[in-house]
């Protein structure tokens, strides 16, 4: 059995999407994933399963569409593909609370693309990662998950620094 990092999009953000953690993770053993926990209200979810990740994004999606009627993003991640991302974080980590990685759906090839004023804000590009510093900080940004899905025709769902680090953490 492997063990999966599973980000939902939209869960619990302005008293939108509203959905009890305890009811996802009723949901998620119910649907036959394993050792299944989750941190704080956003959506990020820890699990075992023998499926691939395709499968397991598919069958939580479907599920949540079921039971809640919400048509959530899902995006899943194995351990040593997480474990790479943080490693491979290009940026300074001194302020974290500045720093954060965009997950996407899925493989994108461009390694640039159009934004306009984003002032001192960077970001790279990687395969199926888009890894982000945003001086001005996250309110002020332009680097956003609507920006890059719109731009680089993906889902998307950003995590800062910290709790990318904690999702890990809990993953041991």
């Amino acid at each position: 059995m492997k063990k999966y990092i599973v980000l939902l999009r939209g869960i619990n953000v302005s008293g939108k999407n509203k959905l009890p953690m305890a009811e996802l993770r009723t949901l998620l053993n119910d649907l036959g994933f394993k050792n299944v926990q989750t941190y704080i209200q956003s959506g990020n979810i820890i699990l075992e399963s023998d499926e691939g990740k395709s499968v397991i994004c598919n069958k939580i999606k479907d599920g949540i569409q079921t039971k809640f009627s919400y048509d959530i993003p899902v995006i899943a991640r194995t351990i040593p593909q997480f474990k790479k991302a943080i490693a491979s974080y290009p940026f300074p980590t001194e302020n974290t609370k500045i720093a954060a990685f965009v997950f996407l759906s899925k493989k994108v090839y461009e390694t640039k693309i159009d934004i306009n004023n984003i002032d001192n804000d960077q970001y790279l590009i990687d395969n199926d990662m888009i890894y982000i510093y945003c001086e001005t900080g996250f309110a002020k940004t332009k680097l956003s998950n609507n920006l890059f899905e719109r731009k680089l025709n993906v889902r998307a769902t950003i995590r800062n620094y910290n709790t990318a680090l904690q999702l890990l953490e809990l993953s041991k």
